[in-house]
Order: C-alpha cells, then structure tokens, then sequence
C-alpha cells in the first residue's frame, strides 16, 4: 500500500514482516508530526487495518 493522503495531511505506511509490527508516518505539509505504530499477523498488514488506523488520526484530529 503506498501513500494515503488527506486534507493535507500524508500518512505514510511502513512495515517489517520479520518483526511483525509497522508504522505510519503522518507529515502536514512536508513536515514530520508524529508516528503511529501497529502490530499485524500475516505477510503483510491488511489495508482495512490501516485505513481504519488513518480513519481513527482523522477524526481525532477534526480533519
């Protein structure tokens, strides 16, 4: 999965099969805010787990 962005905002995933765990990097406009870490199970994290992730910040955020 690459890039999603919203409203400005771009939330960037990463992940490590090996570990098992992953991050997305959330940037405004360039600038670095903040990481948001998950753990998953499989080859790879499901979409739906970091949609849901991005959905969460979002309505956090008011965005």
């Amino acid at each position: 999965m690459g890039a999603i962005e919203r409203n400005g905002f771009r939330f960037e995933p990463e992940f490590s099969v090996i570990s098992q765990n992953g991050a997305i990097h959330v940037f405004h406009n360039g600038k670095f805010l903040e990481e948001l870490k998950f753990e998953f199970s499989g080859k790879f994290p499901e979409n739906d787990q970091i949609e849901e992730m991005v959905a969460q910040y979002c309505n956090r955020h008011g965005l």
